[in-house]
């Protein structure tokens, strides 16, 4: 029966080895790939391009996100909870239940992005670029869904949903 410590001994090569070849791959942050989940919590992310990568079901909670470039991407399922999106560039994302409640979406654009069934709540939208997003099905605050509708217009070109028609605009 092996002892305690030639146990811990294995475990701890076993580490040293998977962490040398992560320096040697040159990864130098600390995501978690979880699955097909990829995990950047609580990670400065200014400036980074996932322009039409697929991160369904990534998880971006607390993650700084300023001018990050997410156009086309996946992000269905995506977590946002939290996140800093100021000036992100999410033309033509697909957003389709992600949960971005309590997000911060100013000067984001947004154009052509699908939003349905996303849950937005306590999430801000000032300045923001809308035209041919669609929201149909999102929980969104009142007071946003009226800001968003003094600009909304466009038709979504993947769904075909009007703007104003998915935020249920007067």
């Amino acid at each position: 029966m092996p002892n305690f410590i030639s146990i811990c001994s294995q475990y701890l090569t076993r580490l040293l080895i998977v962490g040398g070849i992560w320096l040697s791959l040159g990864i130098n942050d600390f995501t978690l790939a979880i699955g097909s989940q990829t995990n950047y919590s609580r990670i400065d992310l200014k400036g980074r391009d996932f322009a039409g990568q697929d991160l369904t079901g990534g998880v971006f909670v607390s993650a700084e996100m300023r001018g990050v470039n997410f156009s086309g991407a996946n992000l269905t399922n995506a977590m946002l909870t939290m996140g800093v999106l100021l000036k992100t560039n999410l033309s033509g994302a697909n957003l389709t239940g992600a949960l971005a409640d309590r997000a911060t979406f100013d000067e984001a654009d947004l154009t052509n992005a699908i939003l349905t069934e996303a849950t937005l709540t306590r999430s801000r939208f000032y300045g923001a670029k809308i035209t041919g997003a669609d929201f149909t099905d999102a929980l969104i605050d009142r007071s946003q869904a009226k800001l968003l509708c003094e600009t909304a217009e466009g038709t979504n070109p993947v769904t075909g949903v009007a703007t104003r028609d998915s935020l249920g605009c007067q």
